[in-house]
């Protein structure tokens, strides 16, 4: 990894500070504080989990929150508490539910967590969720952050948060060349985050900071004519805002060719489900795996279902073609259809199969890149497979 940033023009460059010299003199520090809490609470969305201190909601959004925008949350979050209003529900409910109101939200993970943290706290202390730090992130899937987060809102408690948003005001607002995206970025900003917060409001200071970060200290074109901060703004002051924050440049994600299977067998559909843990961990999905070199997408189609399920099938029409992120890769998957030939079904990576009808898919939680297609499965494509096997 190398490390970017633009050269700055000026010459009165002031020095970058790292942790070990943060300057914060108390009067700034009150300075800042003041500040952001006044525009906080001027101009801070209404959003559906800043509408109670309850911290189960506090934590569901949180846990929703990460590495997803507030705009994709607000629909997931009503819906998830519309089934599960309290803790006791999350804990009651079969995990399978919970994965398809999580479905197309991703990190799958954090669902599988939230259910499994639930279930521990209504076992451990009635339902009671810790007001601790250290019982509070012995929780699964439970970090510094979330921590931080629904202690501070929830309980009042003095923890700072350090997100992606604070890492890009606290950059500016001190010119820190501490790359956000470092491995110990977390620790050297966790200081600094907790220096300025506001022991009286930690929770609306720690929203103010992650709001200003997302409304006005934005990552391209921040609007620093509207920032409360301005006038303490190193990055402003020196005509530098757009060298913060300084970032590693990483390697491209590599792009695999997949190849997925339709099985159809007397008109219902085959689907597998995933091993509980790992990626995409407990979604169901239709079968299929890596194109390998020098192989072609329906040969890896055909013998990927042979391992997976021990069937044999051929392929009679091709569906499409699906483009899909991940984190840390991509995939270009090609999509078949595929009759059923020979066999019995006997699972070598997935956990479980079922055969359904094409009505009943709705029922089942896919990955993403699944639902990218399923809208494109019909039953004239279902019928042909029985008009070509007669």
């Amino acid at each position: 990894m190398t490390q970017t940033r633009t050269t700055p023009s000026c010459s009165n460059k002031p020095p970058a500070h790292h942790q070990a010299s943060f300057p914060v003199p108390p009067a700034k520090q009150g300075q800042i504080q003041q500040r952001l809490l006044h525009w906080y609470r001027a101009h801070h969305r209404c959003l559906p989990w800043r509408e109670s201190t309850d911290p189960y909601r506090i934590w569901v959004s949180e846990v929703m929150l990460q590495q997803t925008r507030v705009n994709t949350v607000v629909p997931y979050f009503h819906k998830f508490l519309a089934a599960f209003p309290s803790l006791q529900d999350l804990a009651g409910a079969d995990l399978d539910r919970v994965l398809k109101l999580w479905e197309g939200l991703g990190y799958y993970a954090r669902a599988r967590n939230l259910h499994k943290a639930a279930r521990q706290v209504v076992l451990v202390s009635d339902g009671r969720i810790p007001d601790r730090f250290a019982d509070f992130k012995a929780l699964p899937g439970v970090g510094d952050y979330i921590a931080s987060a629904v202690l501070s809102i929830a309980f009042g408690r003095a923890y700072a948060v350090v997100d992606g948003n604070v890492k890009r005001v606290l950059s500016r607002l001190f010119c820190l060349d501490m790359p956000v995206n470092h491995s110990s970025a977390h620790g050297q900003f966790k200081p600094m985050a907790e220096k300025l917060l506001d022991p009286a409001d930690p929770g609306g200071f720690n929203q103010a900071v992650m709001e200003l970060g997302a409304l006005i200290c934005t990552p391209s074109s921040p609007a620093c004519t509207a920032c409360p901060l301005t006038v303490l703004c190193c990055a402003r002051a020196h005509s530098r805002v757009t060298d913060f924050p300084v970032r590693l440049t990483r390697k491209k994600p590599p792009c695999f060719h997949i190849s997925t299977g339709i099985v159809i067998k007397h008109g219902r559909l085959l689907i597998t489900r995933r091993k509980p843990d790992g990626l995409l961990g407990g979604l169901w999905e239709f079968p299929g795996g890596k194109v390998k070199k020098n192989e072609t997408a329906e040969s890896a189609c055909i013998r990927e279902i042979k391992e997976e399920t021990g069937l044999t099938v051929r392929i009679f029409d091709y569906l499409t073609r699906i483009r899909h992120a991940y984190t840390h890769f991509k995939i270009e998957m090609d999509v078949f259809f595929c009759e059923y030939m020979s066999g019995d079904v006997v699972l070598d990576g997935p956990v479980d199969f079922q055969w359904i009808d094409l009505s009943d898919i709705r029922r089942f939680a896919f990955p993403k890149a699944n639902l990218k297609f399923i809208d494109m499965i019909t039953l004239e494509g279902i019928v042909q497979e029985k008009t070509d096997a007669s």
